[in-house]
């Protein structure tokens, strides 16, 4: 498998596991501009805004953490499949699949 595929997995995963911060800090209070109609909705459904946004946040933050992961490794990345479609992996001949 090339690493691309795998370690995008993989890093993924690590990322969203290690993908920390302390949920128990004080909250801010913030202004933030939305779509009137929107906010009108979402207070008609009873909506928790700061819960929604932090769950949101959370997914954005962990998503940009990956793809900045992934372009600082790119060049390691690229070396690695590079390697292995050269070389192969270790386990060429023993495997039965």
């Amino acid at each position: 498998m090339r690493i691309l595929t795998a370690h995008a997995a993989c890093a993924y995963n690590l990322i969203m596991s290690t993908f920390d911060y302390d949920r128990s800090a004080p909250r801010k209070a913030t202004n933030l501009s939305i779509n009137a109609d929107l906010l009108r909705i979402a207070r008609e459904l009873q909506l928790n805004l700061s819960r929604e946004l932090e769950q949101r946040l959370e997914e954005v933050v962990a998503k940009q953490r990956r793809n900045q992961w992934l372009e600082e490794n790119r060049q390691a990345i690229d070396a690695y499949n590079e390697h292995i479609e050269r070389h192969g992996v270790f386990s060429d001949g023993l495997r039965t699949f």
